[in-house]
């Protein structure tokens, strides 16, 4: 899915939204992508989401009463919508899914899928939200937004996740990254709404790879997502932690003859002590996550202790 944010138009809107609020456009902007995609290419990053706020996937309480997640800029089919649904639906069978895509073939396309808890809508970063019987607007407690930011400026950024958090209830997700065409490797910023405004505060940085081969930092280069990508260079926060657990792949090699789980979690445990926020919990290095959490620096002083 494409977007125009880099126009004068957009800038007045994130204004807008910084200043006063939410103000939906009725019209989405841009263009769409190649939209590829392929079955449970993001299956992982589904995984990572029930091991990191099943809550926020099951509540039902208050605003959340209804909310949805939404799958944004799902493709030419929506293979990862309907996935994310049955998955998702295995600990909260009521959660309405919405899949959003700005091409209305593709909308069109996928409506023989929708069914009273499943929707696709046409629409882009200001996401194309109904107007309840009670006059508010409907709510989303999580939105996920995949390879969709890959072909445009760093400066876009900030713009596009405004619009989306003016959007979001106070305490929503939003994940939103970059991974190769099979799923296997990805990264992606996880963020979460503020209570007190409409803006994201971000929580980590995930490294996600399954594990069946060797695995290597600097690939996760090719995947940053896009306000990381341009910044690889030393000073660099991300230059600096992929240098750092590079160096901790190298000196924990020796675990390779245990497995290459084993040695994923030995590494990704040295670069902590580097130094690095790093989560060394096994639920997240034993399954091929790594999460780098906000701030991403410790103070050098403390060993690195878990």
């Amino acid at each position: 899915m494409g977007f125009d944010l880099n126009s004068p138009a957009a800038a007045r809107r994130a204004s807008r939204l910084a200043q006063h609020g939410w103000r939906r456009s009725r019209r989405p902007v841009g263009l769409p992508t190649r939209g590829k995609t392929a079955c449970n290419r993001l299956r992982r990053v589904d995984v990572f989401l029930l091991l990191y706020d099943a809550h926020l996937l099951r509540r039902e309480d208050g605003l959340f009463t209804g909310a949805w997640f939404v799958d944004l800029g799902y493709g030419a089919e929506p293979v990862t919508t309907l996935e994310s649904a049955a998955r998702f639906r295995r600990i909260n069978p009521h959660l309405p899914v919405m899949g959003v895509e700005i091409d209305p073939l593709r909308v069109a396309a996928a409506q023989p899928f929708a069914d009273e808890r499943t929707e696709f809508r046409l629409g882009g970063f200001n996401l194309p939200l109904r107007r309840l019987q009670a006059g508010q607007s409907e709510r989303v407690r999580a939105i996920r937004a995949f390879n969709v930011l890959r072909q445009y400026k760093e400066e876009d950024v900030e713009p596009a996740w405004s619009e989306l958090a003016s959007a979001a209830l106070p305490g929503a997700l939003l994940i939103e990254g970059t991974s190769d065409p099979s799923g296997s490797l990805w990264v992606a910023n996880v963020l979460r709404r503020e209570c007190s405004a409409p803006c994201w505060r971000p929580e980590a940085l995930v490294f996600s790879t399954k594990l069946r081969t060797p695995f290597a930092p600097e690939a996760f280069q090719a995947v940053l997502p896009k306000n990381l990508i341009h910044r690889m260079q030393p000073g660099e926060m991300i230059y600096d932690f992929l240098e750092a657990w590079k160096h901790a792949a190298q000196v924990t090699a020796h675990e390779r003859v245990w497995g290459e789980r084993r040695r994923f979690v030995a590494a990704g445990q040295k670069v902590r002590a580097y130094g690095f926020c790093v989560d060394v919990r096994r639920r997240w290095l034993a399954r091929g996550y790594l999460l780098l959490q906000a701030p991403f620096y410790k103070r050098r002083s403390d060993g690195g202790d878990a």
